[in-house]
């Protein structure tokens, strides 16, 4: 039985533990036909602030030993696992991937809670030796983690539950409040979170307003988090021109910035090529290619060229393209207008420059609005548009080089670094592309898509700065003390 889109749920603001309205309202429409979905409040500036302000006073105000920690984040884990076909449904509605991905991203949030939970309960120091250094006694000293205070958390739209856990668990791990800002287009998975979230503070006995939620315009919102001196930290995922706003306004504050990519796969001629190509398909078109890691070029040696652009092709055709509720769909709808007309433009501008279209290439009309087809595109250069750009859709551009040398080389010619692939059964081969490629992670025999969620994950170059993943942004969210004590004075 296929499903319909969720309807009719109006989101307010979370602020000091209370559930208020904003300065107006904004609808949430589903992207593959338009209905609604719900509303969101509009917080005005004053309303941001007030949220810093009370997540500041309950991080002030916060005694939770790392055990109440760790049980917040896995009572918040176990309502959400609970809940998670009803929030798969609102996560499909609001942002337009298929059912099965949905439920595939709520499932990886509720581990990410866990994983953020478990923990919460490692936050270990170190003994430090004085003596190591000639001319010091054997002092005892050690190293202790403490929270910063108020982290906010900044996400997009193409993993909008998923992403905004990655921020909030390691940030309330490491014993900080937040405010957490979900992307206008794909709020209402973030605010059931909150819901989830309040229910759990109150459970263990956390200070009010501990988490807070504000939606709305991102300049409003955006600006007041940059100007307030509460706000300690600040974890962005989106695109690499706000990350640069933010990296420049943003003073003395933690940032952790993940931004675009232009993601590499070079498939070599010493591997399956058809396992690859299958591998390659996937990772361009998962979430109609919405994904910051997704892979933006392929990389061929010119004498397989036919073999891999067929095998592509092949494994582009057996996907289905469709409602998101269909479960039958592998490619649905882009999230928004500007998101699709963006892909149409650069597909349209790679064809003009003398690509040529091997498959797919149709889009809108009958396929439903938004709606692009997988497309595979053979004779790309890297000056054409769907080689230099980040596509943010399901294309599948292919790159000719005459050697190796040359496709590492092409690897690199981006201004981009957030994650690379290889397929190859050559050793030396994957080294070099490990040590050589210029990318926050390196991918020997699978794409460049690959993400687990306790990995860490972060770019180099204008992908951003700093890491996701549980451990490294824990990390990222705490200051380190030394403590040393040294021989007393007798009386």
């Amino acid at each position: 039985m296929q499903l319909e889109p969720t309807s009719g749920y109006e989101g307010a603001l979370l602020i000091d533990g209370a559930w208020v309205e904003g300065e107006g309202r904004q609808d949430v429409v589903h992207p593959y036909d338009g209905s609604r979905v719900g509303s969101i409040a509009l917080a005005g500036r004053e309303q941001v602030v007030e949220a810093i302000e009370a997540a500041e006073r309950a991080q002030e105000a916060a005694d939770l030993s790392a055990y109440e920690r760790y049980e917040l984040l896995s009572k918040t884990a176990d309502r959400l696992e609970a809940e998670l076909e009803s929030v798969a449904r609102l996560l499909t509605s609001e942002q337009g991937k298929p059912l099965s991905e949905s439920k595939g991203e709520v499932d990886r949030a509720v581990q990410t809670l866990r994983l953020s939970a478990e923990e919460a309960k490692r936050q270990f120091g170190e003994y430090v030796p004085m003596d190591a250094q000639r001319g010091f006694s054997r002092d005892h000293c050690f190293t202790q983690h403490e929270p910063l205070g108020v982290v906010a958390a900044i996400t997009p739209f193409n993993f909008p539950i998923n992403l905004m856990v990655h921020k909030v668990g390691p940030a309330l791990a490491a014993g900080n409040a937040v405010v957490g800002k979900p992307a206008s287009n794909t709020p209402l998975v973030s605010l059931k979170l909150f819901e989830f979230l309040e229910e759990a503070c109150r459970e263990v006995g956390a200070p009010t307003g501990l988490v807070n939620v504000v939606t709305g315009s991102g300049s409003t919102t955006g600006d007041a988090i940059l100007e307030h001196d509460a706000v300690e930290a600040i974890s962005f995922t989106g695109s690499t021109a706000v990350g640069k706003y933010l990296a420049n306004n943003s003073g003395m504050k933690e940032l952790t910035l993940e931004l675009g990519g232009n993601d590499p796969t070079i498939i070599w001629d010493d591997t399956d090529i058809e396992e690859a190509a299958a591998q390659v398909v996937g990772g361009a078109c998962s979430n109609a290619g919405q994904v910051c890691n997704s892979v933006e070029r392929v990389i061929v040696p010119e004498h397989i060229e036919g073999d891999v652009v067929e095998a592509l092709v092949a494994a582009a055709e057996e996907l289905t393209v469709g409602d998101p509720f269909d479960p039958e769909t592998n490619v649905a709808s882009m999230v928004d207008d500007d998101q699709f007309e963006t892909v149409v433009d650069i597909f349209e501008r790679t064809v003009e420059a003398g690509a040529t279209v091997e498959c797919g290439g149709n889009y809108g009309g009958d396929l439903g609005p938004r709606t692009f087809e997988p497309t595979v595109l053979s004779g790309v250069t890297p000056e054409m548009p769907a080689a230099k750009e980040e596509v943010f859709g399901p294309l599948v551009p292919v790159i000719t080089v005459p050697d190796f040398d040359a496709a590492i080389e092409e690897a690199n010619n981006t201004n981009y670094g957030l994650e690379a692939g290889i397929f190859t059964q050559d050793i030396d081969r994957g080294r070099r592309a490990a040590n050589e490629i210029d990318a926050g992670g390196v991918n020997v025999n699978t794409v460049s898509g690959f993400r687990a969620d306790h990995m860490p994950y972060g770019g180099f170059k204008d992908s951003g700065v700093g890491k996701e993943g549980i451990k490294y942004a824990v990390e990222h969210f705490s200051r380190q003390k030394l403590v040393g004590f040294h021989d007393g004075f007798n009386a």
